[in-house]
């Protein structure tokens, strides 16, 4: 008898697929081809990295009665342990050249390919391939087609990304209490990364963000050798990979006594989070909730230093929808989960950005995050 989470998983899987068949034949589409790595994932398990953007582990391929995964060798046993829904096919000479065997087989006449993953260079080949072989395919361009259910959240997802937030805040609050002047940015990363992998993460969720005094105004600074020194802010911004699934969080803290200036624009942070947490809900958009938050720092007299979205969505991928910014026309439904991360940034002193992710209820958001906000002075 199989594992109960392998069930469960089943279950889970065979869901996704039947969502991803009712949309594509809405299109007309007869076979989907699915090569994002993150999709790739979400609707086989198969856990495969594609490495660089023209690289790849696998793709997959869906109809009304077949699924197929294809890769090479390096991923067979892999993708055969991990995707037991689908028939693993195992390609010698690259995918293009594998295409017209498996497409024939599938009797593909619209083949659906995800246009933000496949580059031109490979559309083409793609494309040529077809016309010089008897294939009668036609090649259908899709956008968000998986993304629109990735969108929102089930249960496993949110536990699973609660999990690597809990995980992601111990380690936190652990580098957090060694902290002294004269520490470099790029120690105290290193130190944050190398804790992160001893708790049994699956990785991280992107490289971790510390950048102190006027480097923290740059909202993605790059660690470096700059020694952090006392009454400065230190920003932090980093996040745990479980279970594929990302967490993302910032914090900034001082050593010693903060002066005015920090004081202010902390606060002012702070309360524009407050705030924005407060105003979500469903059939609110992502622009209105971005809006609370901006007005709010506006008005305490920091207009323009606020220079990036409110906050965006987490899953599998790190940056995904739905997205709270100005440009945003989203609506908020229940389930969809997004970081909320306002921040000012002034140049040549510094920047503040404090950062939770919610879950989106029918009442509101959940704050996933058991991290506060209040202990942001580390004494020495």
């Amino acid at each position: 008898m199989p594992p109960v989470w392998k069930t469960d998983m089943k279950k889970i899987l065979d869901i996704r697929i039947q969502n991803v068949r009712e949309k594509i034949a809405v299109d007309d589409i007869d076979t989907f081809m699915v090569s994002t790595q993150e999709n790739r994932r979400y609707l086989s398990g198969f856990t495969g990295e594609d490495g660089q953007y023209d690289e790849t582990a696998g793709v997959l391929f869906i109809t009304a009665d077949d699924l197929k995964l294809a890769t090479d060798g390096r991923y067979t046993l892999q993708a055969t342990e991990e995707s037991p829904n689908y028939d693993v096919i195992t390609y010698d000479k690259g995918l293009t050249p594998a295409l017209p065997e498996i497409l024939n087989d599938l009797k593909a006449r619209r083949l659906g390919f995800e246009a933000e993953r496949l580059s031109f260079s490979q559309y083409e080949k793609i494309r040529d391939l077809i016309q010089t072989t008897e294939l009668k395919i036609e090649l259908v361009a899709t956008t968000d087609l998986v993304e629109s259910l990735r969108i929102v959240k089930d249960k496993t997802e949110i536990d699973h990304t609660r999990q690597a937030l809990r995980m992601a805040e111990t380690v936190f609050s652990d580098v957090v209490r060694t902290l002294r002047p004269g520490m470099t940015e790029q120690a105290i990363a290193w130190e944050m990364e190398k804790r992160l992998r001893e708790t049994g993460v699956d990785g991280l969720a992107f490289p971790v963000i510390v950048a102190s005094g006027p480097n923290s105004a740059r909202p993605h600074a790059i660690p470096g050798n700059r020694r952090v020194n006392p009454s400065e802010p230190i920003l932090f911004d980093w996040g745990a990979r479980w279970q594929g699934y990302c967490s993302d969080t910032s914090r900034t803290v001082i050593l010693g006594e903060p002066d005015d200036t920090f004081l202010s624009v902390y606060q002012s942070v702070r309360e524009a989070q407050e705030m924005a947490i407060a105003a979500i809900k469903p059939e609110m958009s992502g622009q209105s909730v971005d809006a609370v938050a901006r007005r709010h720092i506006e008005a305490a007299g920091f207009a323009g230093k606020f220079n990036h979205g409110l906050g965006h969505g987490t899953g599998l991928a790190i940056h995904e929808k739905p997205r709270l910014s100005p440009t945003s026309d989203t609506v908020l439904t229940a389930g969809m989960l997004c970081t909320v991360e306002p921040g000012i940034y002034l140049p040549g002193w510094g920047g503040v950005r404090l950062e939770n992710q919610v879950v989106v209820t029918n009442n509101g958001a959940e704050v996933l995050n058991r991290l506060g906000l209040d202990d942001y002075v580390i004494r020495l």
